[in-house]
């Protein structure tokens, strides 16, 4: 049985909320109007350099968002990303409950460094469902078209390539904007690759965390200038190395379908798809296992899923003031019938 890697559990890294994360600290550091004050370092007092210490893999980690509203939004975040920007504070609170009632994810968005977007109003609906993958971008005049625009790809104009968000919320964790400012930096914008720094993604001590959309495929620990994880994408490909999964897939399937993918080979996007997850362990068990069935070139790919907690507990992010245990995975495939 291969292990495909560790994850925390609900206890050390909760869900992100559908607004964007709201967790102690402040954004005015990475703000790109004004030039920034020091920002700290990458010491061993960092999530996630403890996290590559440790050997932590983001496998399975992806999350179960697949609906998103980006929201242009230049200048500092701060603690709630929404509520405490320049974005219209009367607005802010009407939005992010809209965003809750239809399970829309909403992460604001900026340039990298000092690039601006034409207008800086702009937003956009990206949907991940399989078979309705698209990201349509519109201009707003007020923030409060927001409360009455149709979330449904209807209006706007479709993205022909996919649009990379690279996580840079210092407000939440120190590790998010100490890694991914410079990656969103040195990635190619606007072209070959579409790119934007983002507000609160989840997995900070996987930093630097990009999700690329409309298809919702996450990855952390992304290397260098993120070259080959574009390249990938160029391609139809996932890459496969800093994948953490597909969003809306359940944990059990993320990892049944990273460790399929290393195994066949099968890396185009909408290879794998799973089509059943049947525990066979009860809820909340310390061990749990599953059965995920996934569908192949050739018929179905069945494996076998193990989540333990990990032997040794420790902080799983920067901000964290108590140890906790990580989950591991590990995967077997079935033999054909």
């Amino acid at each position: 049985m291969g292990c495909v890697g560790a994850h925390s559990g609900p206890a050390d890294e909760p869900t992100p909320d559908p607004v964007g994360g709201v967790t102690a600290g402040s954004d005015d550091l990475w703000r790109t109007d004004v030039p920034p004050r020091p920002a700290g370092r990458l010491d061993d007092s960092r999530c996630s350099v403890r996290a590559l210490r440790r050997g932590d893999s983001p496998v399975a980690t992806a999350s179960p968002a697949q609906r998103w509203l980006l929201i242009e939004q230049p200048g500092p975040w701060g603690r709630d990303a929404l509520a405490e920007s320049r974005f219209d504070q009367t607005v802010a609170p009407l939005l992010a409950r809209r965003s809750r009632a239809e399970n829309v994810r909403l992460l604001l968005v900026r340039r990298p460094g000092e690039r601006l977007a034409d207008s800086g109003r702009r937003w956009a609906y990206a949907d991940g469902r399989p078979g309705r993958e698209g990201l349509w971008w519109s201009v707003r005049a007020s923030d409060a078209d927001l409360l009455t625009a149709p979330w449904d790809g209807s209006v706007g104009e479709r993205a022909e390539q996919p649009v990379y968000l690279v996580c840079t919320h210092g407000g939440h964790d120190a590790c998010c904007a100490l890694r991914g400012r410079p990656l969103a930096r040195a990635m190619p914008a606007p072209g070959p690759a579409d790119v934007w720094e983002c507000s609160h993604l989840g997995g900070d001590r996987f930093a630097a965390n990009v999700v690329v959309l409309p298809h919702g495929f996450y990855y952390g620990q992304v290397p260098g200038d993120g070259g080959e994880l574009v390249r990938a994408h160029e391609r139809g490909q996932v890459a496969l190395p800093w994948l953490r999964g597909r969003a809306g897939v359940p944990p059990p399937g993320q990892a049944a379908q990273h460790h399929a993918r290393g195994v066949l080979g099968l890396l185009a996007l909408d290879d794998l798809p799973v089509t059943s997850v049947q525990p066979t362990t009860e809820p909340g068990a310390e061990i749990e296992h599953w059965i995920v069935t996934m569908a192949g070139p050739d018929g179905q790919v069945v494996a076998s899923v193990e989540s333990r907690p990990s032997a040794v507990a420790d902080r799983l992010t920067c901000r964290a003031i108590h140890p906790a245990h990580s989950r591991v995975w590990h995967v077997s495939l079935e033999a054909p019938a």
